[in-house]
């Protein structure tokens, strides 16, 4: 490993993600500055954004068979993602904890062969919550260095 490969860059984030559930469809869209960084075998996307309930703080890892997003703040989460699999979760609300499944539909990270920190990854994974169904999601993350954030 290379002393490069543990630096974090500064990247502009732009976050999507699509809920299906039934015939309804919601978007959300949050658009940021976060750290890209590679380490040992794993990719990392790192962002705070703040929302009515306060600082979130989010960290997607992406190893070549699993994805793990884990946020902590104002909203407490833990889900986990692995091709084709049924993974086990947590979600931490004021009313409890929740027990989260996530089905993974498809997981690709794509970075720049030029520059290497720029990339998008893209996930499709349906969520059940309590063992009831919660949609379908479709979330895409956009990154790319930027030299300041301002």
């Amino acid at each position: 490993m290379s002393a490069q490969s543990a630096e974090q860059v500064p990247v502009k984030i732009h976050v999507s993600t699509h809920i299906y559930n039934g015939k309804t469809k919601d978007s959300i869209e949050w658009n940021g500055f976060g750290q890209y960084l590679e380490k040992d075998n794993g990719k990392y996307i790192k962002y705070e954004e703040i929302a009515e309930e306060g600082t979130i703080k989010t960290i997607i890892k992406i190893t070549e068979n699993e994805g793990i997003i884990l946020r902590s703040g104002a909203v407490k989460m833990r889900l986990s993602f692995v091709l084709n699999k049924k993974r086990n979760g947590s979600y931490e609300s004021p009313y409890g904890t929740f027990l989260v499944e996530t089905d993974t539909k498809r997981m690709l990270l794509d970075v720049s062969q030029q520059s290497l920190t720029e990339g998008n990854f893209d996930l499709l994974y349906e969520l059940k919550m309590q063992g009831k169904s919660n949609g379908t999601y479709h979330m895409t993350i956009d990154f790319k260095e930027e030299a300041e954030q301002k």
